[in-house]
C-alpha cells in the first residue's frame, strides 16, 4: 500500500500527539517526585506547554479531518506507567528525573524535525509551522535542564548522602 506525503503527515501528527500524552504522564511523575522547587516550577511550566502542544496537534488534525489515534495514545501512555511506579522507589531521584526528562526533551526535537520536514515536502504549511512551535518549546525545555545539571548533581549526592573527599 503506497501512502501519500499527506497521510505520512497524519501519521506523524498522530505519532506526536501520543508522544505529547506520554509526556504528560511524565511530567506528572517528575512533578510529584521532584523536591527541588525551582526544578518543580520549571516541570510544571512545561507541563502547561505540553498541554498546549497536545492541543495545537489535535486541532490540526481535526482541521485535516483527522483524528488523534487512540491506539497510539493508549501505547505511549501504557509505556510511561511503569516509571511513575519506579520513581515512587528508586533512590538517586534528581539525577534520574533530569536524565529522563533531557532524554525525552530530545525524542521530542527529533519528532518535529521530522514531523516539519515531511510536511514542508507535503506543501502542508501550518502543520510545518506547528511543528516548529513545539519544537522551539521542547528546545527551550532542554536549555533549561541542561544549565541546572550542576543544580541536579548537588542535589542527588545531597540526597545520597554523597560528600565530596
Amino acid at each position: 500500500m503506497t501512502k501519500s506525503l499527506q497521510d505520512r503527515v497524519v501519521e506523524y501528527l498522530q505519532d506526536a500527539h501520543a508522544m505529547e500524552q506520554s509526556s504528560l504522564l511524565m511530567l506528572d511523575s517528575l512533578i510529584t517526585s521532584t523536591k527541588d522547587p525551582e526544578i518543580k516550577v520549571s516541570f510544571e511550566l512545561h507541563r502547561h506547554e505540553t498541554e498546549r502542544q497536545a492541543e495545537r496537534l489535535r486541532r490540526r488534525l481535526e482541521e485535516l479531518g483527522q483524528s488523534t489515534s487512540a491506539l497510539k495514545d493508549v501505547g505511549a501512555r501504557a509505556s510511561v506507567l511503569p516509571k511513575g511506579l519506579f520513581d515512587q522507589i528508586r533512590g538517586d531521584q534528581p539525577g534520574r528525573n533530569a536524565r529522563d526528562a533531557y532524554t525525552t526533551e530530545h525524542l521530542e526535537i527529533a519528532a518535529y524535525q521530522l514531523l516539519e520536514r515531511v510536511a514542508e515536502r507535503a506543501a502542508d504549511s501550518r502543520t510545518a509551522e506547528i511543528a516548529r512551535e513545539n519544537r522551539a518549546e521542547e528546545e527551550a525545555m532542554a536549555r533549561r535542564i541542561d544549565a541546572a545539571w550542576d543544580r541536579v548533581v548537588e542535589l542527588t549526592l545531597q540526597e545520597e548522602g554523597v560528600t565530596a573527599k
